[in-house]
C-alpha cells in the first residue's frame, strides 16, 4: 500500500487570483515602462503596449491558480504545476523538516498564507522546498498540523487536526527527524508534548498555544476558534526592549538596501531607455558636486551614506524584529515570534538544538552589542539566520545574549529537555578559553601584513612603470597598522575549549563568533592542513554536525592538540586512525 490512492487533489485559495496577478505586475514594472518607450518611439501609443504587457502578465499570474493543484497522502506530499511545461513535485511526508507559513501585508488583507515545505535538503534556491502559494490562513495551519504530526492525510481531515486561528500570519517550524540527528529516526512524530506552536497577530504578540486538541475541532473556514491546551506552560524568556533600538545603525543591514535601490533604479532606467544625465535635478546635483573642493565632495559622500545606512538599517531592524518574543513551552520547544508588516513565528524543539552560537560583528561588537543564533537541524543556515528562522536573539545588549545563551543551554525544569549539566561545571558561554600558541599569532600577521605588503609593491610597480596615481600604493601603505591590528584581533579572538557537555570554539574579527556546541551533536571530525599550515606544524580541527552550518572548526592548533580534542569529544572514533608508537624495552 502506498497511500497515494483516493486523496483528492485540492486548488489553491481562490484569494490569490488577487495575489499573483499583483505580484507579477510589480515585478514587471521596468519591462512595462520599456514597452511604454518602446511603443512611444514606434509611432503607437505607448500605453497600448503597456496595457497589452500588463494584460498578458495578469493572464499569465490568473493560469497559476488553474494550472497547481496538490494533495497530501499519508506518505507523500505532491504538488502538480506548469502549463507548458508540466511538473508533478513529490516529497516523502517523513522527509519534511520544516513548514514556513507566512504572510505579507497583501495576505494578510486577503486572509492568505504563503505556505513553504522544506525538506532540509538544500538552502539554495529550489533545493527540496514546495511552495503553496496562497491558501487560507486556517487551512495553512492545517496543512502545518497534517504534515508535523505525521498524522494520517484522511484522519487529518476528519477533525483530528490543530484548529489555527485566522490572525496567524507567519509560522516556521523545525521538526521531523534531520540527517544525522541520533535524536530521531526516519517517520519519528513529534509527539503530543512536542506539538506546541505559536500563532501570531499584528505586531508578533502570541496569542495561542497548544498541543493536541480533541476531534471535532477541525478548521471550519478561516475564521475558526482557537482550541487552548491548558496543560501547555509558557515562560517568557526574552521580549524586545525599546533601548535596544540604538543598536540597528550598527548592523550594516542598510548596505543591502542601497544595492537594492541602485540595482532597482539602474533596471528602470536601462528598461526604460533613460538618460540620467538629461534629468535636470540630477545634473544639477552632478555639477554641485563636481564644483565643490575634493576633500569636501568626499567628506559630504561619507556623512550622506552613514545617515543613509543608519536610517535604513533602523527602519529594517523595526520592521523585522517588533514584537519580538522568545518563549520556552514545557512541550520542550522554544517559540520565537516577532515582525511589524509580515509577521512570523518559528518553533524549534529543543530536543533538535545542538547549541547556540553568539555573534558580534565588529561594528556592534564595538557598542557591546550582539546576536543569538540557535545551532539546531532542520532550520535553514544558508540565506542567514534572520531569514532561516534560527535567530534566537535580535541585535541587543551582549549581557543579555549571553545570560540568554545560558537559559537556553540549561536544563529545562520540566525535564522536557535531554541535556543535563554536571553539577559545578562551567557555562560553556562563559568558560575561559585555551588561546592557541605563537605559531598561530604568527600566521595571522604574516597573511595580514605579508597581503598588504604585496598589495603595495604591485601599487609601487604600476605607479612606476604604468603611471598609476601616487595616491593607491601611499592608501595601501597607510592601511599597514590597520592590518596588523586586524591580525592582533584575531588572534586575541582565537580560542576553544572543551567542557563535559559542550565543545566551545571562537574565531572571526570583522563578525566574532562564539559557539557552544554540544558533545552528543558531533558526528564527526575533519583534520585539514594547508600548505603554510604543515610548515608551521599547526591544523583547522572541524566537527562536524547535521545543525547549524554543518561544521565548526579549531583553527591553527597543534597536531596533539587537535587529536587530543577529538579523542576527548567523541571517545574511541578516532582509535582506529591512530598509531601508538612502539616501546623498546632496553
Amino acid at each position: 500500500m502506498n497511500g497515494d490512492g483516493g486523496e483528492e487533489w485540492r486548488r489553491l485559495n481562490p484569494r490569490m487570483l488577487v495575489v499573483h496577478p499583483f505580484h507579477v505586475a510589480v515585478r514587471a514594472v521596468p519591462a512595462l515602462l520599456g514597452l511604454f518607450v518602446a511603443g512611444s518611439r514606434n509611432g503607437v501609443s505607448g500605453h497600448v503596449w503597456s496595457f497589452g504587457g500588463l494584460g498578458l502578465m495578469i493572464v499569465l499570474g490568473v493560469l497559476q491558480w488553474f494550472t497547481t493543484t496538490f494533495r497530501i497522502t499519508d506518505e507523500h506530499v505532491q504538488v502538480r504545476k506548469g502549463l507548458f511545461r508540466r511538473q508533478v513535485v513529490t516529497v516523502p511526508r517523513d522527509r519534511v523538516r520544516t513548514v514556513d507559513v507566512t504572510s505579507h501585508i497583501l495576505h494578510r488583507v486577503l486572509g492568505l498564507a504563503r505556505v513553504e515545505i522544506g525538506t532540509g535538503r538544500s538552502d539554495q534556491k529550489g533545493g527540496g522546498a514546495v511552495k503553496l502559494d496562497a491558501l487560507g490562513t486556517a487551512e495553512a495551519a492545517h496543512l502545518r498540523e497534517e504534515l508535523l504530526h505525521r498524522r494520517p492525510a484522511s484522519a487529518a481531515r476528519t477533525g483530528e487536526a490543530l484548529t489555527a486561528a485566522p490572525a496567524a500570519t507567519s509560522v516556521g517550524v523545525a521538526t521531523g527527524p534531520a540527517d544525522g540527528d541520533p535524536a530521531a529516526g526516519p517517520g519519528t512524530g513529534t509527539g503530543a508534548g512536542q506539538a506546541a506552536w505559536a500563532e501570531t497577530t499584528g505586531a508578533g504578540q502570541a496569542v495561542a498555544s497548544t498541543g493536541h486538541v480533541e476531534a471535532g475541532t477541525a478548521p471550519r473556514g478561516d475564521s475558526a476558534p482557537v482550541t487552548w491546551d491548558a496543560g501547555q506552560e509558557e515562560t517568557e524568556l526574552a521580549r524586545l526592549r525599546p533601548h535596544w533600538i540604538r543598536y540597528a545603525p550598527f548592523t550594516l543591514s542598510g548596505v543591502v538596501a542601497i544595492g537594492v535601490v541602485a540595482g532597482f533604479l539602474s533596471r528602470l532606467a536601462n528598461e526604460g531607455g533613460v538618460d540620467l544625465r538629461q534629468i535636470g535635478a540630477l545634473r544639477d546635483g552632478w555639477e554641485w558636486f563636481t564644483d565643490i573642493p575634493v576633500w569636501t565632495a568626499i567628506a559630504a559622500s561619507v556623512v550622506a551614506l552613514i545617515v543613509f545606512v543608519a536610517v535604513a538599517s533602523t527602519l529594517g531592524y523595526v520592521m523585522s524584529f517588533w514584537g519580538f518574543r522568545l518563549t520556552r513551552h514545557s512541550g520542550g520547544t522554544l517559540h520565537v515570534a516577532r515582525g511589524l508588516v509580515t509577521t512570523r513565528a518559528t518553533t524549534i524543539e529543543e530536543r533538535r538544538l545542538r547549541g547556540v552560537e553568539v555573534s558580534e560583528p565588529l561594528l556592534l561588537r564595538a557598542v557591546r552589542g550582539a546576536r543569538l543564533i540557535a545551532v539546531t537541524t532542520g532550520l535553514r543556515v544558508g540565506r542567514g539566520a534572520q531569514r532561516g528562522g534560527s535567530m534566537l536573539l535580535p541585535p541587543a545588549p551582549v549581557a543579555e545574549a549571553e545570560r540568554l545563551a545560558e537559559v537556553i543551554l540549561a536544563p529545562v525544569p520540566s525535564g522536557a529537555s535531554p541535556r543535563e549539566t554536571s553539577p559545578g561545571e562551567a557555562s560553556p558561554i562563559t568558560v575561559p578559553l585555551v588561546p592557541h600558541g605563537p605559531a598561530a599569532l604568527r600566521r595571522r600577521f604574516t597573511r595580514a601584513l605579508g597581503v598588504n605588503a604585496l598589495a603595495v609593491l604591485a601599487l609601487l610597480a604600476l605607479w612606476e612603470w604604468a603611471g598609476w596615481p601616487a595616491w593607491t600604493w601611499i592608501a595601501a601603505l597607510a592601511c599597514l597598522p590597520f592590518a596588523a591590528l586586524l591580525a592582533a584581533d584575531r588572534y586575541r579572538n582565537l580560542g576553544h575549549a572543551m567542557t563535559p557537555e559542550y565543545l566551545v570554539t571562537r574565531w572571526g574579527s570583522l563578525v566574532r563568533r562564539r559557539v557552544a556546541l554540544e558533545r552528543d551533536g558531533i558526528i564527526g571530525w575533519n583534520v585539514t592542513r594547508s600548505f603554510f599550515q604543515r610548515r608551521a606544524g599547526l591544523a583547522t580541527l572541524t566537527a562536524t554536525t547535521a545543525a547549524g552550518r554543518q561544521g565548526y572548526g579549531v583553527s591553527d592548533v597543534t597536531m596533539s592538540e587537535a587529536i587530543d580534542l577529538a579523542t576527548a569529544g567523541i571517545p574511541g572514533l578516532l582509535d582506529p586512525f591512530l598509531v601508538v608508537p612502539e616501546k623498546h624495552t632496553p
